[in-house]
Parts: C-alpha cells; sequence; structure tokens
C-alpha cells in the first residue's frame, strides 16, 4: 500500500513507519524536523510539512495516498488542542484529494470503561484521567472531529505506552476497552494500527487494545 505517516519522529510513528518498511509498503513520512528521523528509517520517502497549517503541502503528502496513519499528539500534560487541530486539517486535505482510509492513535481513558473492570482499576483510570485531562480532552475533541468527517476512521485507543518488542500478541475490543488493560508497547500499537488499515469491521470505530 503506499501510505502517509504524521508523527514519524514520535515513538508510536517510528514504529509505525519501520513495521510498514518492513512488510513493502510504499511510506511517505510527514514531520517538522528532518533531522529527527532515525537513519533506520531512511527507506522512507521525506515529505516535510513545516508548519502543518501549510494546506498545499499537506495536500501534497496525502495525494494519491491509499491510506493515512497518525502518531500525532501532545508529549506533555498540556496538549493545546494539538491533536485535535491538526487531524483537521489531515482530514481537510484528505477530502481534498479523495483519500479516505485514516488510521489515528488516541488513549484509552478517551474510550468507555471496560465492562467488569476491578474498583482499583476504575479509580486509577480516574486519577489519571484527571491529572492527564487537558491530553484526554484533546484527544476527545479529535475524535469528534473524526465522527464528524467525511473519512473512513478508525482511533485506537491504548493505555499506558511502554518501549517494549513487537510481540503481535494483545487484545482488542472495537467499540470499548479490553478488561484490566493497563499497558502495551509502542510496537504493538503500531502493529494493531497497521493490521487495521484493511479491516472493516474497525471503519469509524474506536478500538481499546491492551495486553
Amino acid at each position: 500500500m503506499r501510505l502517509t505517516v504524521f508523527g514519524a519522529t514520535g515513538g508510536v510513528g517510528q514504529e509505525i513507519v519501520g513495521q510498514a518498511l518492513a512488510a513493502g509498503h510504499e511510506v511517505t513520512v510527514v514531520v517538522r524536523d528532518p533531522a529527527g528521523l532515525p537513519e533506520s528509517l531512511a527507506g522512507a520517502a521525506l515529505h516535510a510539512a513545516v508548519p502543518l497549517d501549510d494546506a498545499a503541502a499537506v495536500r501534497g503528502a496525502v495525494a494519491g495516498r491509499d491510506a493515512v496513519l497518525s502518531g500525532l499528539g501532545s508529549r506533555g500534560r498540556k496538549a493545546n488542542g494539538i491533536a485535535e487541530r491538526l487531524t483537521g486539517r489531515i482530514l481537510t486535505a484528505m477530502e481534498a484529494e479523495d483519500v479516505r482510509r485514516l488510521v489515528v492513535v488516541s488513549a484509552a481513558p478517551v474510550g468507555p470503561e471496560a465492562v467488569g473492570d476491578p474498583l482499583m482499576d476504575r479509580l486509577t483510570r480516574r486519577v489519571i484521567g484527571a491529572i492527564l485531562s487537558d491530553l484526554y480532552a484533546d484527544l476527545a475533541r479529535m475524535e469528534a472531529v473524526l465522527a464528524h468527517s467525511a473519512a473512513d476512521w478508525t482511533s485506537v485507543r491504548p493505555p499506558k505506552l511502554t518501549n517494549g518488542p513487537r510481540t503481535g500478541v494483545y487484545r482488542r475490543v472495537v467499540g470499548g476497552t479490553p478488561r484490566s488493560g493497563r499497558s502495551i508497547s509502542r510496537a504493538d500499537v503500531a502493529h494493531a494500527m497497521l493490521a487495521m488499515l484493511d479491516d472493516p469491521g474497525t471503519v469509524e470505530q474506536g478500538v481499546g487494545i491492551a495486553y
């Protein structure tokens, strides 16, 4: 497939690019700082759109693509609306170029509580949600933008991210959250996102994933 990856220098983004290249996909990456892209990902075509509010540059990055993946998001507690704002710009470019498939990374607290979660897990989730409320509010608004778009979108909602290896073994719940799902590696988040590209059962859905 011909893919474009936004947020390619982040932890999940780098994994998406690396795994997509290894699987034989044609990958274009959109980065703010080309120096932030590891040499190991040199097989990806570089399309530097700086800043992302350059509508022509973003359109050029998605033109002719089969699908778009996004690892965009805040790297701190203060989101400043980055996920909502940048995802909206990507959607506008995709609509203009008639590209429909989009898979983005969100977060577990944006989805519903897991059915049957122990009390301690529910309390922990709520405490974390309060601490990172700005970040999760931004992601929730991003998902609202997706829901009102014409794209064939999927929002992947992991819990705590780790730097562990790709295992390919994790749980997923379409429209929900895995019970007692506490962590997952960035590598497995990328694996899940790529696997969902051609899964019609995940279109217009939030998908919870966890070990």
